[in-house]
């Protein structure tokens, strides 16, 4: 789900140059590549529940199983504290979507956690990384991965990298054409070089893998 490209970009170019002066071998992976198409996002509540979706599932179910989650509401739109009502007063509905139980209670306490403010949206702007990272971790269900991708796909911040993401390490594996897969700590010393664009050098690691 972390795929969906834009056609709209924003101004991405001055990074990438930095990181080509920065890293040769990243520098051609990024001419090969083209423009990043990372953009920022608005709607948090809707990309964390569909993340809560498609965990342990394709791509493809969870993209029909999300549609149809979302039908149950106006316009499309399952705001925080829609979900809690259809989900509190029609169990049913969790099973119509294809919910299982578990992550019918990830959702509710998603959705709980922006009712309330635990999740500070409008405090973003001003909070470092690992501020926002601790404040969706509270969340069942969302895992530090989930959080770090929020940063880099929804927020665009600049300098995540996320050691433990195994397709940054098979890309870092085949850019620096290493027998061996490398640990989280020997991606964050070969990621030095990339700070603070870090974030912009994983996007094309990851695209390294896929041929786009």
């Amino acid at each position: 789900m972390w795929f969906e490209d834009s056609k709209v970009c924003p101004p991405w170019n001055a990074a990438a140059r930095a990181l080509a002066k920065a890293d040769p071998k990243l520098g051609r992976l990024i001419a090969t590549v083209g423009p990043c198409t990372l953009r920022r996002r608005r709607d948090y509540f809707v990309v964390l529940a569909k993340a809560i979706f498609s965990q342990q599932i394709s791509t493809a179910v969870a993209r029909v199983l999300f549609a149809r989650f979302r039908k149950q509401f106006p316009a499309g739109r399952p705001t925080p504290q829609r979900v809690l009502d259809l989900l509190s007063k029609n169990p049913q509905a969790a099973r119509r979507c294809g919910l299982s139980r578990q992550k019918e209670a990830y959702l509710l306490d998603l959705a709980r956690h922006f009712v309330t403010g635990e999740i500070p949206t409008r405090r973003f702007a001003r909070m470092e990384d690992e501020q926002i990272i601790q404040s969706l971790v509270r969340v069942k269900g969302v895992g530090r991965w989930t959080a770090e991708m929020f940063l880099i796909f929804v927020l665009n911040r600049p300098n995540v990298l996320p050691v433990d993401d195994l397709g940054l390490r098979k890309g870092i594996q085949k850019l620096r054409r290493l027998k061996e897969l490398p640990k989280p700590k020997q991606c964050t010393q070969i990621g030095r070089r990339w700070h603070p664009h870090r974030s912009l050098a994983t996007w094309y690691l990851w695209r390294s893998l896929d041929g786009k």
